[in-house]
C-alpha cells in the first residue's frame, strides 16, 4: 500500500468528524495521567487518538509433516497485514501534523464468521512538539514507537529520538518426530535437536527482518525489542516468531548533549 498523507480512504464518516475535531483542538490519548505529564514535559502535546485496521485473509500452506520450514505465505500475510495497519495509522496522524505516534499497539483479532480472517489494528496516540521541531522520521513520515510516554521521555533524555517501529515475521512449521525418535527419548534427560533447531532458525529469522527494516530507516539501533511467540490457531506445530523494537537515531545536538545522573526514588505507595 502506498503511502498518502492526504488519504482518508476506509475511514468511515464518523472517523473522519473524529479527526476534524482533533484538529480543532480537542484530543483524545489512551496514555494514562503519568505518560500525559511527562510527555508534555518532553515538549509534546498529544494531539489524538490514531488508529488503523486492516482484515484479511490469510492464506493456506502445506507443509511436509517431518520437514522444519518457513511458510512464506503465511509469513507475508501476517507482515502485510500489520504494515496495511500501521499506514493507515500513520496517515491520520499526518492528517493531525503529528510528528510522530507513542505507545503504539498492534493487536490481532479474529471472528467467527472468518475462519482464516483475522483483524488487525494499530492504535496509538499522536503528539506535535510545541516548539515547532521537527521529530518525523528521515522518510518524511510521522515516527512510530512503542515506547511507554514514561519511556519516550527518559529516550529524549539520552539525546536519541524515535524514527519507527520495525519489526519482523516468521511463520514456521515445526517437523514432528517420529515414533521410534519418541520412544528413544522416553524417560531421559535429552535435548531435542530438531525442535531446538526450527525454534532457533524460525526467532533469528525474524530478528534479521527487524534488523533490516532498521537498517532501511537508517536507524543506529532498535531499543524495547521484544519477540512473540503465538500459533494463531494453526496448530501446535506452526508458529508465528514477531520481533518488534522501536529503531532510534541521535537527536540533533546529541554530540554535546550530557545524560543527568540516575537518582534514587522510593515508592511509598505500597
Amino acid at each position: 500500500m502506498a503511502y498518502d498523507p492526504t488519504s482518508t480512504e476506509g475511514v468511515p464518516q464518523a472517523g473522519r468528524a473524529r479527526l476534524e475535531q482533533n484538529r480543532a483542538g480537542l484530543f483524545t490519548s489512551d496514555l494514562s495521567v503519568s505518560e500525559f505529564l511527562l510527555v508534555r514535559q518532553a515538549g509534546f502535546q498529544p494531539v489524538g487518538l490514531v488508529i488503523g485496521s486492516s482484515i484479511y485473509h490469510i492464506g493456506i500452506q502445506l507443509a511436509s509433516y517431518r520437514q522444519n520450514q518457513e511458510l512464506e505465505v503465511l509469513s507475508q500475510a501476517m507482515y502485510q497485514a500489520r504494515e496495511l495497519a500501521m499506514t493507515r495509522m500513520e496517515e491520520e496522524a499526518d492528517r493531525l501534523g503529528a510528528d510522530g505516534v507513542v505507545g503504539v499497539r498492534l493487536d490481532i483479532g479474529r471472528y467467527e464468521w472468518g475462519e482464516n480472517m483475522a483483524e488487525f489494528i494499530a492504535v496509538g496516540t499522536a503528539v506535535k512538539h510545541r516548539g515547532g521541531e521537527l521529530h518525523r522520521a528521515p522518510s518524511g513520515r510521522p515516527f512510530t514507537s512503542d515506547l511507554t510516554g514514561q519511556e519516550f521521555w527518559t529516550l529524549l533524555q539520552t539525546g536519541h529520538r524515535p524514527v519507527g517501529m520495525v519489526m519482523g515475521s516468521c511463520v514456521y512449521h515445526v517437523a514432528h518426530q517420529t515414533m521410534r525418535q519418541s520412544l528413544k527419548q522416553t524417560g531421559q534427560n535429552v535435548e531435542l535437536p530438531n525442535y531446538t533447531q526450527a525454534l532457533y532458525d524460525a526467532r533469528e529469522l525474524a530478528m534479521e527482518r527487524m534488523q533490516a527494516e532498521a537498517l532501511e530507516a537508517k536507524a543506529e539501533g532498535i531499543v524495547g525489542v521484544d519477540i512473540h511467540e503465538r500459533s494463531h490457531g494453526w496448530g501446535s506445530h506452526v508458529i508465528e516468531f514477531f520481533a518488534i523494537g522501536t529503531a532510534i537515531i541521535p537527536a540533533e545536538g546529541s554530540a554535546d548533549h550530557v545524560i543527568a545522573p540516575p537518582q534514587v526514588v522510593l515508592d511509598l505507595s505500597s
